[in-house]
Order: C-alpha cells, then sequence, then structure tokens
C-alpha cells in the first residue's frame, strides 16, 4: 500500500466505505460505476466506463487488498471503495517464458489447477484463487498437455466460499 494512503488513513480513520462504485472483469479490466449504471443493475451486466488511464490504474492495483470477510477494496486514501467482482479476485496472465503473473502485474506460484463445468481453468497460487485470461487459454492447454497442470474440477458456484471472497459485497 502506498505510503500516501497510510497516510490519509490515520488522518482521516473515519471515511465511509464505498460499494457499487468499481468492478474488476473477467479479463482483468477495471470498470468505474456512477449512480447511473449502478442503477441500470448489477456487475458485470452494467459494466460502467472502461479504466483507461495507467497511472490511475497501477494506483487501484498498488493499494488492491481483502479484508477479513473477503471483500476485495481499493484504497483510497482513507477511503475503502469495494470492488465488485466478474469472478474471482485475481486474473492470472501466462508468459511465455513460464511465468504466472496477476492481473496487477505480480508474479505468483501455482500450487494447482481447477477446471470448472464451464471450462474456465483457475488456478490457486499463494495470492489465492484466480481465472485464467481468456487469451492465454490456448498457452495454458499446452502446459496442461506437457504434464505442468493437472486440473482438478470444481463447481463455479462453490469458489467464493471454498476461497474465501466476496463476488459482490455490500
Amino acid at each position: 500500500m502506498d505510503d500516501i494512503v497510510k497516510a490519509a488513513m490515520a488522518k482521516w480513520p473515519n471515511v465511509p466505505d464505498c460499494y457499487g462504485w468499481l468492478g474488476l472483469d473477467a479479463r482483468g479490466n477495471w470498470y468505474m460505476r456512477d449512480d447511473r449504471v449502478q442503477a441500470a443493475g448489477a456487475f458485470p451486466a452494467s459494466k460502467g466506463s472502461l479504466l483507461q488511464h495507467e497511472k490511475l490504474i497501477d494506483f487501484i492495483q498498488r493499494n488492491y487488498a481483502a479484508d477479513e470477510q473477503g471483500r476485495w477494496f481499493f484504497q483510497n486514501g482513507p477511503q475503502r471503495v469495494f470492488v465488485d467482482l466478474e469472478d474471482t479476485p485475481w486474473v492470472w496472465r501466462l508468459q511465455p517464458d513460464g511465468r504466472v503473473l496477476a492481473h496487477t502485474g505480480t508474479e505468483v506460484q501455482t500450487q494447482d489447477s481447477l477446471l470448472d463445468e464451464s471450462g474456465r481453468l483457475y488456478l490457486v497460487t499463494d495470492m489465492g484463487v484466480g481465472l485464467v485470461h481468456s487469451a492465454d487459454v490456448a498457452l495454458a492447454a499446452e502446459w496442461i498437455e506437457a504434464g505442468r497442470w493437472t486440473p482438478a474440477p470444481v463447481d463455479h458456484a462453490s469458489l467464493p466460499q471454498r476461497w474465501g471472497f466476496v463476488r459482490q459485497p455490500r
């Protein structure tokens, strides 16, 4: 977490939390959701505006964390902005050199692989469970065929409870 964020939290400890204004889709993209978008429906059916400002995205990703209830948030100065998740709190990007990176750019160590009833591939890592990015499925298939992973079956609906995260915090 950025030092400036920690200082703001200490200076203003009682700022109310924010819900519904930020979403993370299954491809690791961030969406800003204003009142109009929220009134149109829940995330991801009503996504909002795709964030494209690199410095803002980097700031969000450096200050992205979970609370003790498994609700993921962006610590925006003294305010927690809880994140609506389309699927999991992490989206994994596979690298041709064999590394796995989170959507935030952090390298992770894979511990297990899972395949749900719709054919979505998840990895359990030292940072938690996440969805493999759809653009990386061909590389993932190569790694599975090579014996790097042997995905175990998983029920998609069981992921939040099993790995302790909340898709729609309120």
